[in-house]
């Protein structure tokens, strides 16, 4: 059932609600959480879509609050708010409320969608596009429990990522990080099953793919050791080799869709790793409304960090030493293997000259915290 508002209220959005409740039969509210999505025209079907499917997961009312720009100064001074409610067969398993902002309304969302918001129950905010740098200072993330934003959608992912490291709230969350849940789990499952040392670690996809950052960072945080990011046609992440002491291990996705693991001294095992749609990973995120804190951890470690270890490796003030035989090819020189870990300034500084290939010197034990 829809029923369409045009120059409304909240009032009567909340009223149109409790109607088409009544006029299909089931007056009782059954949505476990408020889910508001701010976005624009072009993305609003595809997000409703992911919502709707996600929905059927976590019955939700879905709020979508759409701004829409006046083109004339006139049109810009008058507010108005017109509505489409959708219940039943037309909104999935709960609500669905459309809400087109114009004029001066359009700055103050935050006025219309409270009203609507379902009592006790927890909110989540959603920006598909277009997030802010600071979600939990816009006024509708300042309403909710968690706010997910999606840098994978922005026009400089990398950049925001450092600047959001700065501006993290408990709460936060990405679907960047969403991603690679399947990779981290796949990853931790291979360590658990060899007792070896890790001492660099490769990870291999596209470029300005976002989560390609993040799942490096989380190993660099991780396990304590250099990570090498480095380029392919992907799509997505498209592989993560990790050099041990007992040999390599490599988890690599050339189709995006299976991937093969490789352990020394174990067979070769292929494992589903498919890329995953925007609903699968909004329901995900629906799971859980408490703080993240790998996530934060991750996050925090710092783009720029990564980039610093990584170009220690071919840095030219860095004398020329031949490298030690690794098995995985990512083996480094002990003197330079060191300087990846202090920062970038004094890498260089304190980095010996050596005549010979030295012995890798181990790091510490692969272990998830």
């Amino acid at each position: 059932m829809k029923i369409d508002l045009t120059d409304t209220t909240a009032s009567k959005v909340n009223k149109a609600l409790v109607q088409g409740r009544r006029a299909i039969g089931t007056p009782a509210v059954g949505m476990v959480l408020t889910l508001v999505i701010v976005t624009d025209e072009e993305n609003a079907y595809d997000a409703l879509k992911a919502a709707s499917d996600a929905a059927h997961e976590h019955p939700s009312r879905t709020l979508v609050v759409i701004r829409r720009v006046s083109r004339s100064p006139r049109d810009r001074t008058q507010s108005r708010l017109d509505a489409e409610v959708r219940v039943g067969a037309d909104a999935g398993s709960g609500e669905t409320v459309v809400l087109r902002l114009y004029g001066e309304v359009a700055d103050h969302a935050q006025s219309v969608v409270l009203p609507l918001l379902l009592p006790d129950a927890p909110v989540v905010v959603w920006w598909p596009v277009n997030a802010p740098l600071d979600p939990a200072k816009d006024p509708l993330g300042a309403l909710a429990q968690r706010r997910v934003t999606d840098t994978y959608a922005s026009e400089q992912p990398v950049r925001d990522l450092a600047t959001r490291s700065g501006t993290y709230t408990p709460g936060d969350t990405d679907l960047s990080w969403t991603r690679i849940t399947p990779w981290r789990s796949m990853l931790a499952a291979a360590l658990d099953q060899v007792t070896c040392e890790v001492r660099a670690v490769e990870v291999e996809g596209e470029e300005f793919n976002p989560s390609c950052e993040l799942l490096a960072m989380w190993l660099a945080d991780r396990l304590d050791v250099p990570v090498k990011r480095s380029l392919s046609g992907g799509p997505g992440l498209t592989a993560v080799r990790m050099d041990t002491n007992c040999g390599p291990i490599t988890l690599d996705r050339a189709d995006g869709s299976l991937a093969t693991l490789s352990i020394e001294g174990q067979p070769d095992r292929g494992v589903a790793l498919k890329r995953r749609d925007t609903a699968e990973l909004i329901a995900e995120e629906l799971r859980r409304l408490d703080p993240d804190d790998t996530y934060a951890s991750a996050l925090r470690y710092g783009v720029d960090r990564l980039k610093s270890a990584s170009s220690v490796h071919s840095t030219s003030s860095v004398p020329a030493v031949p490298k030690s035989e690794g098995r995985a090819g990512l083996a480094l020189p002990a003197p330079v293997e060191a300087a990846a870990k202090a920062p970038a300034a004094e890498a260089t500084a304190q980095a010996p000259v050596r005549r010979e290939p030295p012995e890798l010197e181990p790091v510490r034990k692969a272990t998830t915290k």
